[in-house]
């Protein structure tokens, strides 16, 4: 089953790039978006069965603290991922009170994202895995699962196969002379479609491991070039 996923934030574009971000990882669905503090708790009401919230901290209602108090104080015990600009310490230490299970400070990558999700994925299944009850060694897993960075998660429709071969065309072109290829150079190498190789070209440019640079010089239309960092 997937992990159901409140997304609260008052930008609304910046909670529909969280939204599609969600739908992008294998695991989780988008349960809804809230603007405010009111419209997260009504959300919650409506839908018992969200497992987890991404709460923007800075609401114009309510801080997101708060709202966190008020879910304990009504019993709640859905999960809580802060996504926030607020790096202030006090704030950190009262979120890990309330039992926040992450605090994603804003702008990040959706590398970034999908690492802190994917442990949060670890982290439940660990947990869910046992019947009832659960070993020391299953808790210290489950707590590690959540703490410490998990390998990054493909975005849906991606191989890792094909991933690897993507990779492996742009570090043999670089092998130390910071050299490149353009998306057709790496579909023809690694036997792929253009389109297929452009795509997994960008998700490497997202994730921060490849540089995306205009290619001159070239007759024809402009091109980028893609080099391994």
């Amino acid at each position: 089953m997937s992990v159901r996923v409140l997304v609260v934030d008052d930008e609304p574009l910046t909670a529909e790039a969280h939204a599609a971000y969600v739908t992008r990882l294998d695991g989780f669905e988008v349960a809804g978006v809230a603007a405010d503090g009111r419209s997260a708790l009504e959300a919650l009401r409506a839908d018992p069965d969200v497992d987890l919230v991404l709460l923007d901290l800075t609401l114009p209602d309510v801080h997101g603290l708060e709202l966190c108090r008020v879910l304990r104080a009504a019993g709640s015990t859905v999960d809580v991922v802060a996504i926030t600009a607020v790096r202030d310490v006090a704030v950190v230490r009262a979120a890990v009170s309330l039992g926040i299970v992450q605090y994603l400070i804003k702008p990040f990558t959706f590398a970034t994202f999908a690492e802190r999700l994917s442990s949060y994925l670890a982290f439940r299944r660990a947990l869910d895995g046992g019947a009832g009850q659960v070993t020391q060694g299953e808790v210290d897993a489950s707590l590690a699962a959540v703490r410490a960075p998990a390998p990054p998660v493909l975005a849906k429709g991606l191989s890792g196969e094909t991933l690897a071969a993507v990779v492996r065309v742009l570090r043999d072109r670089g092998d130390g002379t910071g050299g490149g290829a353009s998306a057709g150079e790496v579909a023809a190498e690694a036997a792929l479609s253009r389109v297929t190789a452009r795509r997994y070209l960008e998700h490497l440019v997202e994730a921060g491991q490849v540089e995306r640079v205009p290619r001159y010089g070239t007759p024809g239309r402009p091109e980028n070039e893609y080099r391994w960092r």
